[in-house]
């Protein structure tokens, strides 16, 4: 079962029972022909449906969908995150993150970011070697890097603070 919620604006509730799928309890019967790998055409209740899938997050249960040259932003909601909204948990997925610690000792390679720079949730933000292996760390939010500690050279250790948001 999930909930869905359609430009902000819109919800309905989907189920799949075996093969058949049903929302808001009625049973969708429609002809689906794939085009390619994120676009379908869809026949249903006599009308035709070009649909694409423009961008889609797992992790976020998310999706920005075209049909007939209108975007649809779709958020979903399965039974475990609707259990953890009534428990009152899911703002704690909602933390703030206030600073970047280096998660092992190594070196800086390279700093992609400056302060005052505006990165989305899986940006790089630094290049750090340590073992011999190159690893790029990545904004773990939509954050605004307030203060860089690093450069370019610098060896670090673990748990030291090397960015500030």
């Amino acid at each position: 079962m999930y909930r869905i919620k359609v430009n902000d604006q819109y919800n309905f509730e989907t189920d799949k029972k075996g093969d058949d799928l049903f929302i808001g309890g009625e049973k969708v019967t429609a002809d689906l022909k794939q085009i390619s790998a994120s676009a379908l055409h869809i026949i249903n209740k006599l009308k035709s449906y070009n649909a694409e899938v423009v961008s889609f997050s797992s992790s976020e249960k998310t999706a920005v969908i075209k049909v007939n040259n209108n975007l649809y932003t779709v958020k979903a909601k399965d039974q475990f995150d609707l259990l953890l909204d009534q428990l009152g948990l899911s703002a704690l997925n909602g933390t703030k993150v206030s600073e970047m610690k280096a998660p092992m000792p190594g070196m800086v390679l390279k700093v992609f970011v400056n302060e005052g720079t505006e990165v989305k949730k899986g940006d790089n933000l630094f290049v750090l070697e340590a073992m011999k292996m190159e690893n790029i760390i990545k904004a773990p939010a939509d954050v605004v890097i307030k203060s860089v500690k690093i450069k370019p050279g610098d060896k670090v250790e673990k748990n030291q603070i090397l960015m500030l948001f």
